[in-house]
């Protein structure tokens, strides 16, 4: 097979551009310094001859692998599951098998690790909304320490913790030697709690719990914007992500905003999360989101109509959370009726969720507590008369929004926010308009508010 798969490579290269219209500048970039090194069983491994081959392999393996799957299959009638692409420095390196961990060891990792199985590569949509996150992320789980820390922020629902997983469960499958920690920032904030209140009771220290987080290879940590207001927490994550880093460990970080959003954090940490790569997650397209539908159904085996997926995708826009809730209801309730699904029974099904002539109502309610969920900050604490900096701060960002996005006087938000002297909220709302004429990172911050606030 290696010899026809050699002889027709050219011929493979040519078909494969004519049938999916890929661009000559692409061709030639991506596809044409490709060449055929070696066949294993049902596995092809490559050689790209190319330049910044890292961000090659990243983006052959992300926008046309399948492709050159079936032009392949089609040319050879025989179908390989995996092609697997070498920098040209790495073909010596390749001829020798790698240890690969047995299942057993693997699922065993996975739980210790704190990571879930059902998220990888594989299950993960790549649209325009994603591709570059995607890229860097199985450029990081295939070389650990290739972009160190990897900084990944978008919304709620889109993806940033599937991805999280996937990078630790590759590295997990693919190297028996790394050890791999995922963890919420909520996780690690309450471990610390815990110790500082039980401690001396059970016999425990911060040494326990300073090795559990810093004798790891890769170290992920979810919703770091959690951290936020919470000095302790802080101040021991910066000292972990130092002794991390130094050692040249590799960490990968998740939250809702960049780094330069951050107005509340400190700088020495703000500084640290930007020395790597931060890449973004925006909401799927529509294109996307039928696929994330149709994989989902695939995965689980679903026979659902086309017109079912794409109703769906019409009137789901913010998040991928929400796509899959939508389809697992529908799939439940033909489960339980036994029938089959449908357009109509899905118009039924969604009937309360999906609405197209229904409007958010915006309101000072909503506003507060969407702005308290952004800072971290409880809506009790907001509405408190604490004066701490951040609580202050977030509290005068949801009088400008108030006034910005409803209809409410200032007497009327006040009354929202706990607060009797209506001065307080045109000072709020004037030293927030002020900041955004002076500060580009308040602006975009507000704006990613506003987005959250009214997404339509």
């Amino acid at each position: 097979m290696y010899d026809v798969l050699k002889s027709n490579w050219d011929n493979i290269l040519s078909k494969m551009k004519n049938d999916y219209e890929i661009t000559d500048v692409a061709f030639r970039t991506w596809i044409i310094p490709l060449s055929l090194h070696s066949i294993d069983n049902d596995t092809i491994t490559l050689v790209f001859n190319g330049e910044a081959p890292n961000m090659a392999i990243g983006i052959i393996k992300n926008k046309y692998m399948i492709p050159l799957k079936v032009v392949i299959e089609e040319l050879t009638g025989k179908e390989f599951n995996r092609i697997t692409i070498l920098e040209p420095n790495a073909v010596s390196n390749a001829l020798e098998e790698p240890d690969i961990p047995t299942p057993s060891k693997i699922i065993q990792r996975q739980n210790e690790a704190n990571l879930n199985p059902i998220y990888n590569f594989d299950s993960f949509i790549v649209g325009s909304n994603n591709n570059m996150a995607h890229a860097v992320a199985l450029a990081v789980a295939e070389q650990p320490g290739t972009y160190n820390p990897l900084f990944i922020y978008g919304g709620v629902g889109l993806g940033k913790t599937h991805l999280m997983h996937a990078i630790g469960n590759y590295i997990i499958e693919n190297n028996d030697q790394l050890k791999v920690l995922y963890t919420t920032s909520e996780s690690f904030t309450n471990e610390l709690i815990d110790i500082m209140r039980n401690g001396k009771k059970d016999n425990t220290d911060f040494s326990e719990f300073r090795n559990k987080y810093r004798n790891v290879d890769v170290f992920m940590i979810d919703d770091i914007q959690f951290i936020i207001g919470k000095d302790r927490t802080q101040e021991e994550f910066f000292h972990t992500f130092n002794d991390l880093y130094m050692n040249q460990k590799q960490i990968i970080i998740t939250s809702d905003k960049p780094p330069k959003d951050f107005l509340l954090l400190e700088d020495r940490l703000k500084s640290r999360f930007s020395e790597g790569i931060t890449v973004d997650i925006k909401s799927p397209e529509y294109e996307t989101r039928v696929a994330i539908l149709q994989k989902r159904a695939e995965l689980k085996h679903y026979d659902i109509e086309d017109s079912v997926f794409e109703y769906i995708a019409d009137n789901i826009v913010s998040n991928v959370r929400e796509l899959e809730g939508a389809l697992k209801k529908i799939t439940l309730f033909a489960s339980l009726s036994n029938s089959k699904i449908t357009l109509p029974l899905a118009q039924d099904v969604l009937k309360d969720l999906i609405n197209p002539d229904s409007t958010i109502e915006v309101d000072c309610n909503r506003i507060i507590e969407i702005v308290s969920e952004h800072f971290g900050i409880s809506v009790t604490d907001l509405l408190s008369n604490k004066k701490t900096k951040n609580i202050a701060y977030t509290r005068q960002v949801c009088m400008y929004l108030c006034k910005q996005l409803t209809e409410e006087t200032y007497a009327g938000i006040g009354k929202a926010l706990n607060r009797k002297d209506h001065s307080t909220i045109i000072h709020g709302v004037n030293k927030i308009a002020e900041e955004i004429e002076e500060n580009a990172s308040t602006k975009n911050n507000i704006d990613v508010l506003i987005k959250k606030i009214n997404p339509e």
